[in-house]
């Protein structure tokens, strides 16, 4: 048996005797064990697990703790955490959508009918392209919270600046702000390793190389480098590179010295790869876009915002989206403030404009307008997966209204920007009123934030006149604008007739 079937065999061993798939919360590795998360600590045999030839012992901590050795944890741990993924996946099949006949189409067959639509998407989208962008997505999502919380305090101290206010607080603010930007590639580096199967200790001190200040000694085609050239996107592609070579030492490297060689020459072979290579080349992919932005807007300007903002939701149902992730964190990394966030985010207004006028027009389905009552607010605030999949997305035709309202409010505001009026956001992740804290621009705060709101109340507008006047036919109409009758349970129960008596 090969290596990599070994421990293979040896993760698969494991998993169903600490409970399967579902009863673990969390996979990790130290030198010698495996550490685990455990739901429920009653469901692992621990006589069987230690009789594994490869089980060296077991340790109860605060984390279920399995000794494999040095070298042999670092193999069997991708493995074990690639077979618990798959076993949640398996356990969790998408159940269709009921079939309710004749009956008045309620919020909740609209519910159904969505779920069974994210289902089918889901599947649709488990392209290998798609999963990389997915994988993509998952190194960059994890550090929104912290750009939403630097993003805000930098929007503050930039108004305290404009304003002169607390001249003693600014540069605190200023440096809490900007830490995490400074860092930003080491921790992109770390999600990097973790995510395609490496150390993430490793991934971050190869990508720390990008941000170390000696950089500027080094010359590269006649040219010294610069730190941070190359950004986020040298960070992701040294990462990578690293496991890569993590991996092939893995393979090769006797178990008795991997603890030594692997981590020094992972470090070695793609430290000096980022420096004589990666940086030069991201750092010049990351100008590109840059440049690129700048372009589009400022030369397609409402036309860009258009199909921006148009075809933003479609990008969303077809997993394309996530492809956009690394681009905002590039041009947040360069310019400050992303450019593309606040046109995109039209969209979300063309959502809740289609919405109030779904709400308008079926005014006898009081299910359905209950459904969109609960989820205007979260959309409003730029949460709109309840109005997508519960009310737009089922009835077909108002979805591609609400897109037409997202396309004329990114009009809007690709306009103001082709006109020389920037209007960005320090961070990704929010949309709608949601986004006003993070706004930025070229002209100060009081322009950005008029232009911006004045392109959602165009989505909001645009989405609802589109819907209204072209969301329903005469036979849509007829279907969905009837009182839902009420379930068996909800059904008053028949009055016992009184008998009397003589």
């Amino acid at each position: 048996m090969s290596d990599e079937n070994k421990h293979h065999a040896t993760a698969a061993a494991i998993l169903p005797l600490v409970g399967g798939a579902e009863n673990v919360t969390s996979v990790a590795h130290c030198m010698t064990r495996l550490r685990l998360g455990l739901h429920d600590r009653s469901l692992v045999r621990d006589e069987q697990l230690k009789a594994l030839p490869a089980v060296m012992g077991v340790v109860e901590d605060d984390t279920y703790q399995i000794v494999l050795g040095p070298g042999a944890v670092a193999r069997v741990t991708p493995e074990f955490e690639a077979l618990v993924e798959a076993g949640r996946t398996e356990a969790a099949p998408a159940s269709p959508a009921p079939d309710h006949g004749d009956r008045p189409v309620t919020a909740e067959a609209l519910a159904a009918q969505g779920a069974a639509l994210r289902a089918q998407r889901k599947a649709r989208n488990a392209t290998p392209f798609k999963l990389f962008l997915r994988r993509i997505a998952n190194i960059f999502v994890p550090l929104i919270p912290a750009l939403i919380g630097c993003g805000i305090v930098a929007g503050l101290n930039g108004l305290l600046v404009n304003l002169h206010w607390l001249p003693g607080i600014t540069p605190a603010l200023a440096a809490t702000a900007s830490g995490f930007m400074a860092l930003i590639a080491v921790f992109v580096g770390h999600n990097t390793a973790k995510e395609f199967g490496g150390t993430p200790v490793l991934g971050g001190a190869i990508a720390s190389i990008i941000v170390y200040a000696g950089v500027a000694d080094v010359e590269v085609f006649g040219r010294h480098l610069a730190p941070g050239q190359g950004g986020v996107l040298g960070a992701l592609g040294a990462a990578w590179l690293g496991v890569c070579v993590e991996k092939g030492c893995r393979r090769r490297v006797p178990e008795a010295l991997d603890v030594l060689v692997t981590p020094t020459v992972t470090v070695l072979v793609a430290g000096l790869t980022t420096l004589f290579g990666l940086m030069f080349l991201a750092g010049e992919v990351s100008t590109w876009i840059g440049d690129a932005a700048d372009w589009l807007l400022s030369h397609g300007g409402a036309g860009a915002g258009f199909l921006l903002g148009g075809l933003f939701l479609p990008l969303v149902m077809l997993g394309l989206h996530q492809a956009l992730i690394p681009v905002h964190t590039t041009l947040i990394e360069g310019a400050g403030f992303t450019v593309l966030l606040p046109i995109l985010a039209m969209a979300g207004a063309g959502q809740v404009g289609a919405a109030i006028a779904v709400y308008c027009r079926l005014r006898h389905n009081t299910s359905i307008r209950a459904t969109v009552k609960s989820a205007l607010w979260p959309g409003f605030l730029g949460v709109g997966e309840p109005l997508i999949y519960g009310v737009s997305l089922p009835l077909g035709r108002p979805f591609v209204t609400a897109c037409a309202g997202g396309a004329f409010g990114g009009a809007f505001v690709g306009l103001f920007n082709q006109l020389g009026t920037d209007v960005g956001s320090t961070a990704i992740g929010p949309s709608g009123w949601a986004l006003f804290p993070l706004l930025d621009g070229n002209h100060g705060p009081g322009r950005t934030v008029a232009v911006y709101a004045a392109g959602l109340i165009v989505g909001y507008v645009t989405g609802f006149l589109a819907t209204y006047c072209f969301g329903f036919t005469k036979a849509m109409l007829t279907e969905l604008d009837t009182t839902p009758a009420p379930s068996a349970k909800d059904r008053p129960a028949p009055a016992e007739r009184a008998t009397e008596k003589i």
